[in-house]
């Protein structure tokens, strides 16, 4: 029996898509290993957002080579789709396909082994193809699952490749989806996150369907405890949306929506969709709403152009809407997007601070958050995993805090109910009966 592995760069959806491969590879009766083991197959699911996405993909396929030079080595996904050519010059990449087409990964691969020589299956991406519709029955780990929903995105921002790797908008149907999440909470999983390249524009390329109208199918599934979105545009948040947030038990109070920067000038550059004034009144109108949601968010520093007056503009943007966690990036030059031949390209040095500056103020924002809720009792969904440092068993509340609990192993996998006291800035968690 051939071994395979599998090596997952990038985003929740690259996640899922190496769910569906593996699952592939399991109905057809091959070993599934961790890629630190000795593999006769590595299967590399590449990132390219970033020019470091696509250096780590090179990487991590000449050092998966060299565990076993004997190994059959596929590179799939986002960079092998955009930069085909590059990725066949790679020494030991034996196949590549691309972001088309993954749902035949065993057949690719054996017809590949039986060539004996490189082969290259990256298609064409056209707008009219299909959403890759593979059911997952189980997933590793019984807890959490992403769920990929939506694959595309058609809005083209300065500074990223994924149209170009993704393609157009395309839905999974309603029916997939409910039919594979019930098959899901029957292997034990009870949250589901719901992901996407464009997770707002659900729906959009079918008659009737949008994401709402997949919310209320899906809290309707017995024994599924929690439902959670993935980044989602702040422009693309309805009435309705945050409505049946805020009263249903099964949806997390948690919204991650990309600010990137509060420079309306920059915004401008980057071809986002929205204001700073539209953004902030977003932000607004759901926590009227919803008071106690974890709003989350993106912010890329050093975009070219960024002057320390558009930065400071940010910092003040950040602070201003409290966000419980901020994911700071330092713009990183991709060459294939129009920011890539932008003017003013800041430098390496600048970004750096300014990377800095805003990840102290994303700290305290953070501690300030966590602290709102200290004594107070929460709901958290304990994981089938110990904490390395203490050994307690961890798990996330609805809002997104990471909470660590005491706990026997019988209770992983489970909802708990606890009271929440802080040491060390680690939030912890005390069992109510």
């Amino acid at each position: 029996m051939s071994k395979v592995a599998f090596y997952t760069l990038g985003c929740k959806a690259n996640q899922y898509d190496t769910q569906m491969m593996r699952a592939q590879f399991e109905k057809e009766n091959y070993e599934i290993v961790d890629y630190d083991e000795i593999a006769d197959i590595y299967i590399i699911n590449t990132c390219t957002v970033t020019h470091q996405g696509a250096r780590k993909s090179r990487k991590i396929t000449r050092r998966l080579k060299r565990k076993n030079p004997e190994a059959y080595i596929a590179v799939v996904g986002c960079y092998a789709q955009v930069d085909s050519e590059e990725v066949l010059e790679i020494e030991g990449v034996d196949l590549i396909l691309g972001t088309k087409g993954r749902e035949r990964i065993v057949d690719f691969v054996e017809q590949g082994i039986k060539a004996g020589e490189k082969v290259n299956f990256v298609q064409d991406l056209e707008d009219e193809d299909p959403f890759e519709n593979v059911k997952l029955d189980k997933v590793r780990g019984k807890t959490r699952a992403n769920i990929k929903i939506q694959d595309g995105c058609e809005q083209f921002c300065a500074y990223c490749i994924i149209p170009y790797a993704r393609g157009g908008l395309k839905s999974r149907p309603l029916d997939s989806t409910v039919t594979e999440v019930q098959k899901l909470v029957e292997h034990g999983v009870k949250e589901i996150v719901l992901t996407g390249i464009h997770l707002g524009e659900y729906g959009q390329d079918q008659e009737n369907l949008d994401l709402v109208t997949l919310l209320r199918a899906l809290i309707k599934i017995e024994n599924l405890e929690r439902i959670r979105l993935s980044s989602i545009e702040g422009t693309e948040v309805s009435e309705e949306l945050i409505y049946l947030i805020a009263e249903s038990d099964k949806l997390c109070r948690h919204l991650h929506l990309p600010l990137q920067s509060g420079s309306n000038q920059v915004l401008e550059a980057m071809n986002r969709p929205y204001t700073v004034e539209e953004f902030k009144d977003m932000v607004e109108q759901i926590r009227d709403r919803i008071p106690e949601i974890a709003i989350t968010t993106d912010v890329i520093v050093g975009f070219p152009g960024e002057s320390e007056a558009d930065f400071s503009a940010t910092c003040e943007v950040v602070k201003e809407l409290a966000f419980s966690s901020v994911h700071v990036f330092k713009y990183s030059k991709r060459e294939g997007t129009p920011a890539a031949k932008f003017d003013d390209q800041v430098h390496s040095r600048v970004k750096k601070q300014r990377s800095k500056k805003l990840r102290e103020i994303a700290k305290k924002l953070a501690q300030q958050y966590r602290e709102k809720f200290i004594g107070t009792r929460q709901q958290v969904l304990l994981e089938d995993r110990r904490d390395n440092q203490t050994g307690l068993l961890t798990g996330l509340t609805d809002n997104y805090l990471r909470v660590l609990v005491d706990a026997s192993d019988e209770l992983q996998g489970e909802l708990v109910r606890v009271e929440l006291t802080e040491n060390n800035n680690n939030l912890y968690g005390q069992v109510i009966e």
